[in-house]
């Protein structure tokens, strides 16, 4: 059973807005007493937050799909819909989210560090707040707005102080035993580790974490073994221990080689060249080994690497190794050199961006923009008069002069949004935004009637009461 995952693709979407409310106030000797539709209530936002008390992205690899709430639509007697509440998604200090394009979003590298992922939708406008000089009682609301939905990657990055790297058995797994609490999985046959370790040590005054990582091969770098899924699990420790196996059996391995081999694929993955260094020649308690770690130690100590010979089985060397360790902590932390990326500014474009696009195809025009594309959204199409609404914020945004301007003739076929859930329209220029008084019936337009379109004139003549 799986008990440690440091990489899910969770999909998240915001809750939907709530829809506006149309609705005329009543009461005895005011059957039209004004609109009073309440706007609908925001949906809930997807929030990310770092916490102490989860150590895995287990939850997710379970559970992918996560939705806030929508909000309430609104009601008559101008009372708006209530909002939907936050989802809030607890991860490991230290995860890294992606969007799905493998750009950096965020990195939650402290407790109680927030990220909003998906917002939530905006809610529907009330007639009552759609009410002007020129239209008095709207028989009409908004809708609510879809909350962003996208797909995103949470990368788990182990924060750890020192971290432990080598071949596969070389006695990794046997130091963290040996110097914390930790208890990992410790047998004599390769790749015994399948996820990182940590433990947490103390040395006087001095309290600094371990991460033990599953053995690094040649090509590690490249995806081979284990290394690729794990190498990003030491970008944030800020001292390297080498561990090597003096006691190995295989021909063409030595400890010199052995750091080459290891230092090469850290180089490959890059990013880890400013960490200083420490060799632990392990298993010393041979004789054998014993002798190669002392023939050894003057090319390595020559090559600028401080280096311990150590037994994790008799202890030997432990003490003056973890003395060292905690020294070169304390520098790090003095020295301001903590693996704390720095923070991201985000600065998305505001919702209400009035750029748009037109583009001109064989048998159609399409429009992109964010802002014709939400108001098509909030759009009712079963009601004239929200049409009529949206036709004239189209003409005031300059949508139809520029079709004219480009080309577009009545009858054109107009495609607002993508091509795959676009609303389609017949380009008709002839509708002006803005015409006073040009509404029937509460939820009418007349200016969407076949023959239908008015002067200003005829319609003052009209009685007031039959026009709302």
């Amino acid at each position: 059973m799986t008990t440690f995952v440091d990489r899910v693709t969770p999909k998240v979407s915001g809750g939907r807005g709530g829809n506006g409310c149309a609705s005329v106030h009543r009461e005895k000797f005011k059957p039209l007493g004004g609109p009073d539709g309440g706007n609908g209530g925001n949906g809930g936002d997807v929030v990310v937050i770092a916490d102490t008390d989860v150590t895995t992205l287990l939850e997710f690899h379970h559970s992918p799909h996560r939705k806030a709430t929508n909000g309430a639509a609104g009601h008559g007697g101008h009372k708006n819909g209530a909002n939907g509440p936050d989802i809030v998604l607890k991860v490991p200090i230290g995860t890294l989210i992606l969007d799905d394009q493998g750009e950096e979003l965020a990195d939650l590298v402290r407790a109680g560090d927030t990220f909003t992922l998906a917002a939530g939708g905006r809610g529907g406008l009330g007639n009552a707040a759609l009410a002007s000089s020129k239209r008095r009682a709207p028989g009409f609301a908004l809708l609510g707005e879809e909350g962003e939905a996208k797909s995103v990657v949470f990368e788990l990055k182990t924060l750890a102080d020192v971290g432990l790297v080598g071949f596969p058995s070389a006695g990794k797994s046997s130091l963290i035993s040996v110097i914390s609490q930790a208890r990992p999985k410790v047998a004599d046959y390769p790749f015994t580790t399948l996820v990182p370790n940590l433990g947490v040590v103390k040395v006087d005054d001095v309290v600094f974490t371990v991460a033990d990582v599953p053995g690094l091969i040649p090509g590690a770098s490249e995806g081979k073994g284990l290394g690729l899924e794990f190498l990003r699990h030491i970008e944030r420790c800020s001292v390297l221990v080498h561990v090597v196996d003096c006691a190995t059996l295989e021909s063409g391995r030595d400890p010199v080689s052995d750091i080459e081999t290891i230092e090469y694929e850290l180089e490959r993955y890059g990013g880890l060249d400013d960490k200083p260094r420490v060799v632990a020649l392990n298993k010393i308690d041979i004789p054998e080994a014993l002798d190669l770690a002392e023939m050894t130690r003057v090319e390595l100590e020559s090559r600028g690497y401080k280096v311990f010979s150590i037994s994790t089985v008799s202890r030997i060397g432990l003490t003056s190794l973890l003395y060292e360790l905690a020294e070169l902590v304390k520098q790090t932390r003095k020295e301001g050199a903590s693996l704390i990326s720095p923070r991201i500014i985000l600065r998305p474009k505001p919702v209400d961006d009035d750029t748009f696009t037109i583009r001109k195809f064989e048998d159609f025009w399409q429009v992109l923009g964010k802002q014709p594309e939400r108001w098509v959204a909030q759009t009712d199409f079963t009601n004239d008069e929200a049409v009529g609404y949206l036709a004239d914020r189209l003409a005031r945004l300059g949508i139809e002069a520029s079709l004219l301007k480009l080309g577009a003739e009545p009858g054109d076929t107009v495609v607002i949004g993508k091509e795959e859930g676009g609303v389609i329209f017949d380009f008709q220029p002839e509708i002006s935004a803005g015409e006073a008084h040009a509404f029937g019936r509460r939820g009418q337009d007349v200016r969407l009637e076949p023959g239908g379109r008015r002067t200003r004139d005829s319609v003052e003549d009209e009685d007031e009461s039959e026009v709302l």
